[in-house]
């Protein structure tokens, strides 16, 4: 779910993006801002780029469903299910400075419009996910952000941090089964 999450996110951007400026070219990119070798990625060059930076689990417990009705009006019981919220780094990385605070200020633009996108605001959202919902992340300061590009290896950017809020993780591997209830009997006579 993790990476249809960052890949509706990042094409649904681009689109947005694509329509406001008016481009042919693809210029949303879901990729690390610096690989393993520790060089930035050609393919960075002039593109927006949302990257994976920290995944942290809710704790609601409320959400969590283990069990599915099947068509036989049976159960399967199923490992349970976890959300996550999962914060990503969107970084414009373009030659120009300008040009990078431009589609800087067009993603939060976007992300100011589709605060939550489910099927009645974008019918291309995977079923599993859902909705997602994005929410900015303030308090950052400047040391944070500091401490934050220091560990990705990188010189700071302008960019902003969103966080995708409530993603579920399902294990697709059935514990068992349950028989369904289909008739519920009740004694009235107190002799019995």
């Amino acid at each position: 779910m993790i990476e249809k999450a960052l890949q509706f996110t990042g094409k649904a951007l681009n689109q947005f993006v694509k329509k406001k400026f008016g481009l042919d070219e693809d210029v949303v990119m879901i990729n690390p801002i610096i690989d393993q070798s520790g060089s930035v990625p050609k393919e960075n060059q002039n593109k927006i780029i949302i990257s994976l930076i920290h995944i942290e689990q809710d704790t609601t417990k409320q959400f969590y469903k283990r069990n599915q009705q099947l068509t036989t009006g049976n159960y399967t019981r199923t490992p349970q299910s976890y959300r996550y919220n999962l914060f990503t780094l969107i970084t414009p990385n373009f030659e120009n400075y300008s040009e990078a605070l431009k589609f800087l200020d067009a993603s939060i633009q976007f992300f100011q419009i589709n605060e939550m996108i489910d099927a009645t605001r974008n019918a291309e959202i995977p079923t599993e996910l859902g909705k997602l919902e994005y929410e900015f992340q303030k308090g950052e300061n400047y040391m944070q952000m500091q401490n934050l590009w220091t560990a990705l290896g990188a010189k700071y950017q302008p960019s902003v941090i969103y966080k995708m809020k409530l993603v579920t993780i399902v294990s697709d591997e059935i514990e068992g089964f349950d028989a369904g209830i289909n008739q519920i009997s009740t004694n009235t006579d107190p002799k019995s």
